[in-house]
Order: C-alpha cells, then structure tokens, then sequence
C-alpha cells in the first residue's frame, strides 16, 4: 500500500471517529455492535474455521508444486478441468466468505490462473450443499435450485470473465511461476501422502464446523453434528501421524512461514471488515446504524432497483455460514420479493466487506472492483428474472 493512500485512509478513520455521534441511542447501539460482532467472531469462527484454513493455505503453498497447480488451474489448463473443479469446490468445504481467503490466496500465489482462482472464490462459499438443502427445506425448493444452479452458472461466468479482462496481466504474472516451477525439485513425498495429508485437514475444518440440521432427528447429519469434536480430534491425530512419518523439520518450518504470512496479511483487514459491518448492519437479530425498516423498505416488490439494492447490501454484509437463512426468512416474511431474496443469496455469502478489503490486498483496487462488479450485476440479474417466473412464494 502506498504511502499516500495509508495517509488518506488514516485521515478518513480520524474524522470517522471524530464525528461519530455516540451520544445517540442508535450509533452507541452500533458501536456495541460492532464489538459483539468482532468478539462473536474471534469466539465461534477465528480458531475453529479461520485458524485451519490459514493452516491449509500454508501447506498449499509450501508442499504443492507450483507446476501442478498450473497444471490444473493455471492459465493454460484445460479449461473443462480447471473450472469444473474450481465451480465446485464449495460442496466439499462449506466455508464462509472470509475463510476462503486465505486458501484462495494461497491458490493464486502458487500459479493458478486468475479465472480458476476467482471461479474458486466464488463458488467456495457460495457451494453449500448443507446451505442449498437449508434454503429449499425453509425458503421453498425454487429458491433452493435456483440458488444451486446460479452460483455454479455464476462461479463459471465470473472466473472466465475475468481471464479475459485480465488475460495480458495474468501472463506475466504467471511468466515467473513457469520459471520456478521448471526449477523446483522433485517432492520427497509420494503423490498419495500429499493426498491423503491436505484430505486429513480438510476433514479436520469441514467435521469441526459441522452445523446441525434444523429441526429434530436421526440422521447423519444430525450424528455428525453431535461427534464432529470426536471426528475432529480423530482426524487432528491422524493428522500428527502424518506429520511425524513424512514430513522434516524444514518442511514444518516453511509451512509455519506461509501460514504466518498470510495471517499478518489478511487478519488486520479481516478486523477491521467485521468491526465496519458490523456497525452498519448489526449481527442477526440486532440492530446496526441502518435501520432494518430502511432495508426492507428498498427490497419489497421485484423492480430492478430492489435487486440492486438487495445485491449491494448482500455483498457488504458478512454472513457466516448458513445464517443467511434464517435471516432472509425474517425478511420475506415483512415484505422482502423472492427476486431480491435470490439477488442477496447469491450476493451475500459469497462476497463481504471483510472478504473484499482481503481480495484488493491480493488482486488490487482494480481487479475487486471487477469482481464485486460481476458479482452485483449477476445476481440483480438472476433476482429479476427468478422475481418475474415467481412473484411469491410459499413459505
């Protein structure tokens, strides 16, 4: 970041301060908020979800070969294979709009193209099969579909649009890789171990942050929920097994830099994204300095306007995982249209302020702004058209 922009941004945040009327009832309830969401999140998601992926994209980083992730995801891989793996990946790990970042970060860094990687940040937490099976059991199955089919139409559209817009750029960045990638040694584990290890802590981060299903019963869902600290610890200790048979002092020591490195780059900024939102919006069920009446007043109906709006505010405010739910059923049942509750379903989890400032620090102003342009027009879009085949719904 360059030095007059830390100067205008210092500047911005002093007379942010220096006018914030806390002496009313509404902004010294946003400022409480802006607290609880940040302590909320530091207690239920930083070590549990946050924590295990900075150490997933460390290990990317430091044990994949940088040749294989181009292979696959770089800018001249086969592009069935590339983005049919990258549009689903958010079905295997169920993760939020912040805990993506650092594995998306990873990804990038190690040589994968700008429209797999992006088609990967997208659909990762976008993919949900607990939250499409959530959304269709609460909200109704045309919801649930068109939420299914959009954000993998929506993953698949945003990564190839932006290696087009930005294909020039992404071949020199990618010039050096294929460099360094000629020059790395052969991996001194087999290709399984390395399989079977990054399997070991995605395991580890999907079973620890198993939701349970809403409502009473006996499925597997609900037993998952119920042993996931169990299976959690199980896959933990399969995992220092690992650890201790194939893998050397310098390896450990090169992963924990990785990892350090991208927790000193994403979590101020994640802080600060969940402190803002947190002050505007509120956590659910409370009340930020917005007030909620002004938004449901701005997404009644199925106008253009009211999808637009919808998909601003959806990608500005953090959702964490499948609470996206319950609060659009809030919504719709005060007057929200099923157009604009698409338009945030397919906004809101999958990109947020905090998960914005995080992806400049990597792409860039320019780049995010492209990318949280793509992801607004396309679900105003999908919003309109899903409003216009169903005007309501039944729930």
């Amino acid at each position: 970041m360059k030095d007059r922009t830390k100067f205008f941004l210092m500047i911005g945040g002093f007379l942010a301060l220096y006018f914030l009327p806390l002496e009313t009832p509404r902004a010294g309830a946003a400022a409480g908020e802006a607290l609880a969401m940040a302590v909320d999140y530091a207690r239920h998601h930083f070590l549990f979800a946050m924590l295990p992926a900075f150490f997933i994209a460390g290990a990317l980083e430091s044990f994949i070969a940088r040749g294989a992730v181009m292979r696959y995801l770089g800018a001249e891989a086969n592009k069935f294979l590339a983005y049919g793996v990258a549009s689903v990946s958010g079905a295997v790990l169920a993760v939020c709009s912040c805990t993506v970042m650092p594995i998306f970060s990873g990804i990038y860094r190690r040589g994968a193209g700008i429209g797999p990687a992006t088609t990967f940040l997208y659909s990762g937490p976008a993919i949900s099969v607990a939250a499409i099976i959530i959304t269709a059991v609460i909200l109704g199955p045309e919801l649930g579909i068109a939420r299914a089919v959009g954000a993998i139409l929506f993953s698949i559209v945003i990564g190839l649009t932006m290696s087009g817009l930005f294909k020039k750029e992404d071949k020199e960045r990618l010039a050096g890789a294929l460099t360094t990638a000629d020059a790395e040694t052969t991996q001194r584990r087999k290709p399984w171990q390395d399989g079977l290890f990054f399997f070991t802590m995605i395991a580890f981060l999907v079973l620890l942050n198993w939701s349970r299903p809403n409502g009473d019963g006996d499925g597997i869902g609900y037993w998952l929920h119920d042993h996931r600290f169990w299976l959690a610890g199980g896959a933990l200790l399969l995992l220092g097994i690992e650890l201790l048979r194939w893998f050397k002092k310098d390896d450990m020591k090169a992963w924990g830099g990785s990892s350090w490195n991208l927790i000193k780059q994403i979590v101020p900024l994640l802080l600060m994204g969940v402190l803002i939102s947190g002050f505007l919006f509120g956590r659910p069920g409370h009340e930020g300095l917005i007030p909620p009446e002004w938004v449901n007043a701005a997404v009644g109906g199925n106008s253009l306007i009211a999808n637009l709006v919808a998909s601003v505010l959806g990608a500005f405010i953090y959702f964490c995982t499948l609470t996206e739910v319950p609060i659009l059923q809030a919504l719709i049942g005060v007057g929200m249209g099923p157009g604009p509750a698409l338009a945030l379903l397919l906004a809101g989890p999958a990109v947020s302020l905090p998960n914005l400032l995080i992806i400049r620090s990597v792409l860039g102003t320019k780049k995010t702004a492209v990318y949280l342009a793509l992801v607004i027009i396309l679900s105003t879009a999908a919003g309109y058209i899903f409003g216009t085949i169903f005007p309501t719904l039944p729930i």
